[in-house]
């Protein structure tokens, strides 16, 4: 190895006299270097575990807020009281069961004659054998029932008394006010019923009254994977806040352990973000498990819309962490000292600074702001990010487009720092990466002539 560019032969031994002077302060290099192996080996080990806790840490925060806030619980399910499927579901369960109850000869003799006109003319609209049109009556007037505003309190009503049985089933209680059998989680379809029952006694089936209250369950959840998973998901609940919080403590402090931080930061941020991926890619693949799954007397379509619902707000989740484990990833590479960071910083401040210039032309003055952001840039900039990073812990249900969009703003703040600090600002900057630049030239003990 020669002598560096403009250098001489006194600033190479020099140099050489600083290497050894600081192998004779760390003593021995062997040790060293075991010290070190260690080191990175238990940082990696608490970066893959706590890697690997993402996705039940997710799952964990998403039961137990799910079964722990009724009001939560029936905002993720009322988008189902105007999906089509549940509604078709919902309303062939509601026309069967009322079907069931229908003496036709005898209920049609009882029609007071004056009632009869009117429910021959509906009858007929339908044609067909008497059984199959008045079959097809009560399914259009079921159908009535669930696509009315009515059918929304309804299912909010009864969604609300689910809850407490859900959170029941999946900790092992079968003590609840919807009934948990054969393995699946039903409401009693009574209220919708009873709608359809007046909408016949309406229509002119006035006998439609007659009929005792009949009790009919639609299902929400099967409940027999999760059964299997009883002691899982009360173990997942139970953990609740405090697994998440587990997961991101290990990937940190893993990321403190290690000796080239930033790269561990880089590769920890990936790994979390791969991790929440596999769990949306699982949650995928469970769907078709589950649909599988099912009895033949539930409509695998509404079964579908039931659990695409009851989990969107776990594949939020999942967003949420793929895109701030991505965002952190590049945060990181991009303060670093990689040639490819340095020129993008340098494309940066060039771009503020041509900015700043035009605006300083075209008589611009900021009188004493650009000098105290100048002064206190460091301060103003961890301000900010510390900002960006209680805003995203303080909000409640954050979403993968609102991280980005909180970065966005606070990458247009940051602009707006750099660009009041001015060209002095910008000037420092470009320094102090040269000397970074210029200290990763200097080979490493042992690798000198």
């Amino acid at each position: 190895m020669g002598a560096p560019a403009g250098g001489t032969d006194d600033e190479l031994t020099a140099l050489r006299a600083r290497i050894a002077a600081l192998e004779e302060g760390t003593g021995k290099g062997a040790p060293r270097r075991e010290h070190h192996r260690f080191r990175s080996f238990v940082a990696g080990l608490l970066i893959v575990i706590g890697c690997l806790l993402v996705p039940p840490a997710l799952v964990a925060a998403w039961t137990a807020d799910l079964l722990g806030d009724t009001d939560r619980y029936v905002q993720t399910v009322k988008p189902l009281a105007s999906d089509a499927d549940v509604q078709a579901a919902v309303a062939k369960r509601a026309s069967d069961a009322v079907t069931e109850h229908l003496d036709l000869p005898a209920l049609l003799d009882d029609v007071a004659p004056a009632d009869r006109p009117r429910l021959e003319k509906a009858l007929g609209k339908l044609g067909g054998a008497l059984e199959g049109a008045v079959g097809s009556f009560v399914q259009e007037k079921a159908q009535e029932v669930v696509a009315s505003p009515a059918f929304e309190t309804i299912w909010t009503d009864a969604n609300r008394a689910v809850h407490t049985s859900l959170d029941r089933a999946l900790t092992g209680d079968q003590d609840g006010a919807v009934k948990i059998e054969t393995d699946t989680v039903t409401i009693d379809l009574a209220p919708v019923i009873a709608q359809v029952k007046q909408r016949l006694v309406d229509s002119g089936l006035t006998v439609a009254a007659k009929i005792p209250d009949v009790h009919t369950d639609f299902t929400v959840l099967k409940a027999d994977d999760i059964g299997k998973a009883k002691t899982g998901f009360a173990l997942l609940q139970s953990l609740g806040l405090w697994l998440p919080v587990i997961s991101v403590l290990l990937v940190a402090g893993g990321v403190l352990l290690a000796v080239r931080r930033r790269r561990a930061l880089v590769a920890a941020a990936l790994a979390f973000a791969v991790a929440a991926v596999l769990l949306g890619v699982a949650l995928t693949v469970f769907r078709t498990v589950y649909l599988n799954a099912l009895p033949s007397s539930v409509s695998p379509a509404a079964a579908g819309s039931v659990y695409d619902t009851l989990v969107r707000f776990l594949r939020v989740s999942v967003r949420v962490c793929a895109v701030l484990g991505v965002l952190v990833a590049l945060a990181a590479w991009l303060s670093g000292p990689s040639r490819p960071a340095v020129v993008t910083r340098r494309m940066w401040h060039a771009g503020i600074g041509a900015a700043r210039s035009t605006a300083d032309r075209a008589g611009m003055r900021l009188g004493p702001v650009d000098g105290f952001v100048r002064r206190f840039h460091t301060w103003i900039v961890w301000i900010l990010v510390a900002g960006a990073a209680l805003a995203f812990v303080l909000w409640p249900y954050p979403t993968g487009w609102g991280v980005a969009g909180l970065a966005l703003a606070l990458l247009f703040a940051l602009a707006v720092t750099d660009f009041l600090a001015g060209e002095a600002r910008r000037e420092g900057e470009e320094r102090r990466e040269g000397e970074s630049q210029d200290s990763r030239s200097v080979p490493p003990p042992g690798q000198l002539p």
